[in-house]
């Protein structure tokens, strides 16, 4: 392989590779954009609305709670023997 070549070749490397990152740069900031408008959509909720979706929330939490603790207790069992 050549010196010509061997420069072809890192300058088509470094190509590819700035635009896979540039992929990666605008699909970021697409993804931050949708989560600055969703808290904006959030903030402008009404205080009934936003009492609801607490509750919601708290609820779900509360569910993967109650499941993490009978998998736990399932593995306790299971390393006892019983």
């Amino acid at each position: 392989m050549g010196l010509i070549q061997f420069f072809k070749n890192a300058f088509s490397d470094m190509k590819a590779s700035a635009k896979a990152q540039h992929e990666v740069d605008k699909a970021n900031f697409n993804a931050a954009k949708a989560e600055s408008k969703a808290q904006w959509e959030e903030a402008k909720m009404s205080p009934q609305a936003r009492q609801a979706k607490m509750q919601k929330e708290r609820e779900e939490q509360i569910a993967a709670a109650n499941e993490r603790q009978t998998a736990a207790e399932q593995r306790i069992k299971a390393a006892k023997g019983e």
